[in-house]
């Protein structure tokens, strides 16, 4: 009989998702709910991980609220925008949003910027911070950009792009952590949760 404390991942992204059960996490799904344009913050960074708190918070006082759902689980909220300028973006509105984001970032750097909330529900213990990867773009074409536009995919990530899809070939490389770029750093995974008194390997599946 195992004694594995769950994981709850308060984000409703498949590519997190992903990378968690990669590193040998089962993570149980809880989409937070928080309303993203209503929250403010100074610098990209400062917004993505005042996003990934206000998330993780949300779904952690959702447990606490319904005793006996989950015992004790850790929570994770996360969250991404790109740093471009000193400008947060996140996902596009619109295909025509998603147009103009590219026409800008083609043959420039932007830095992703993740933040990441770690919630331990069992004891209240709780740990933060931002992971920042350089991103370097190519230059696709308009029509490569309005191709990929069209494929609907941009308007689902945050900054209009993704590392591990059909943007890949407009992408000329990164400095950094690559899963950060999809959605959650592992390393600093395992630094949070060591400051909550947690190891990454007890959560192993």
């Amino acid at each position: 009989m195992s004694d594995r404390r769950t994981v709850v991942l308060a984000s409703a992204s498949p590519a997190r998702l992903g990378l968690l059960r990669q590193a040998g996490l089962d993570p149980q799904v809880i989409v937070s709910g928080v309303n993203e344009e209503a929250l403010s913050a100074s610098t990209p960074g400062e917004l993505a991980l005042l996003l990934a708190e206000a998330k993780a918070v949300a779904v952690a006082d959702r447990i606490a609220a319904e005793p006996g759902r989950l015992d004790s689980p850790l929570v994770i909220g996360c969250d991404s925008v790109l740093d471009l300028d000193g400008e947060a973006l996140g996902k596009p509105a619109d295909a025509a949003e998603a147009t103009a984001r590219w026409h800008a970032m083609r043959g420039r750097e932007g830095v992703l910027r993740t933040g990441h909330c770690v919630i331990d529900t069992g004891n209240g213990a709780r740990s933060a911070a931002t992971a920042s990867t350089v991103v370097r773009f190519g230059t696709p074409d308009d029509d490569e950009i309005a191709a990929y536009v069209a494929s609907g995919e941009p308007l689902h990530v945050a900054g209009a792009f993704t590392l591990d899809g059909r943007s890949a070939p407009f992408l000329e490389g990164i400095d950094g952590d690559h899963g950060n770029v999809i959605g959650l750093s592992l390393p600093l995974l395992r630094r949070l949760l060591s400051d909550v008194g947690v190891q990454i390997t007890d959560l192993w599946a």
